[in-house]
């Protein structure tokens, strides 16, 4: 498989910008059941994890009371309240619709949710900076825990943040592998009794023959639904450039935090998406190639979770149709 070897074209934000964090998930990788979990405890009392009685009313033991909540965190399910210090969290926008008590798939039976928590994941650099640099900061396509180690610890230097202990940064890589990857003494058994966490189902990242090197899956992740591109396309624009009418190719294909680089989509199936924006959102975003200049224009506002109540009323339809 050839590296990638283009540099972002949108540089990652600095340490004085963002803080940076490699651990809170207590070396667990999230598990299908905890998300929803989150917010059903939320839902009904807002101090549930911080309570006495956390352990109890959640079912679990003390270190995963903390990763869970660690996890409904970086995936943009639950956030915390403000003054409260983080002993209060509520219910995002998102954590409601995927979630709450109407959910669109509360349960993650739908391949397309768990690109969309992949994509929350590797987009929230505050709390899974791991995840969100090695998908944005690798130049290969190939990585060891070593390649990985070695990055993010220039990466720090570089922005001249406070360097985690040895541990600390290996237990947080264990888990970021674990995240996608199985480990290659369960490929024997049966798939479900493999998956600890559901982004496994991606197929994001593999274990090479030899032990030990990890490679990344570019190409055109052919589960991934086109208005998932577009909610994702739309959040990195209101995150990186708000106030532009227009984005070029590169910063949508190789951007820090870009669907490219997230999705590991390869060039032509980003064209390719791209194509079909005029058609996916009725006219709101068009791609031109004119005269070697590649970019979307996009007339006016648009909430990105449009396109995801629009893709998950697509599919409640073709199943109503027998599609």
């Amino acid at each position: 498989m050839k590296p990638i070897t283009k540099k972002p074209a949108t540089e990652p934000r600095t340490s004085k910008e963002l803080s940076v964090a490699f651990s809170g998930h207590e070396t667990f990788v999230f598990r299908y059941g905890w998300l929803k979990k989150a917010v059903d405890a939320v839902t009904e009392r807002t101090d549930a994890f911080s309570s006495d009685d956390a352990m109890v009313d959640l079912g679990v033991g003390k270190n995963m009371v903390r990763s869970i909540r660690h996890w409904a965190l970086a995936t943009r399910i639950l956030e915390e309240s403000t003054g409260t210090r983080g002993a209060h969290l509520s219910c995002t926008a998102l954590g409601k619709v995927l979630f709450g008590s109407q959910g669109l798939d509360p349960y993650l039976e739908d391949i397309n949710s768990l690109w969309l928590l992949h994509w929350n994941l590797v987009s929230n650099e505050r709390r899974s900076t791991s995840w969100s640099w090695a998908f944005n900061l690798l130049s290969d396509n190939e990585f060891t825990r070593e390649s990985l180690t070695s990055l993010i610890t220039d990466e720090l230097q570089r922005r001249g943040a406070k360097l985690p202990s040895s541990n600390s940064l290996g237990r947080d890589i264990d888990c970021f592998i674990r995240t996608y990857a199985v480990p290659r003494d369960k490929k024997t058994l049966v798939l479900e009794d493999s998956l600890d966490c559901p982004l496994v189902e991606l197929q994001l990242v593999e274990e090479d023959v030899a032990p030990g090197l990890f490679y990344f899956r570019r190409g055109e992740q052919n589960t991934l639904a086109n208005e998932l591109f577009v909610y994702a396309l739309l959040d990195f624009w209101d995150r990186t450039a708000p106030n532009r009418e227009t984005l070029a190719f590169a910063d949508i294909a190789y951007g820090f935090g870009s669907p490219g680089s997230s999705f590991k989509l390869d060039e032509n199936s980003i064209a390719e998406r791209l194509d079909s924006l005029e058609r996916t959102t009725e006219g709101s975003l068009q791609y031109a190639d004119t005269a070697g200049l590649k970019q979307v224009y996009r007339r006016g506002a648009l909430e990105p979770l449009r396109f995801l109540n629009s893709y998950f009323e697509r599919v409640e339809t073709s199943v109503l149709r027998g599609a």
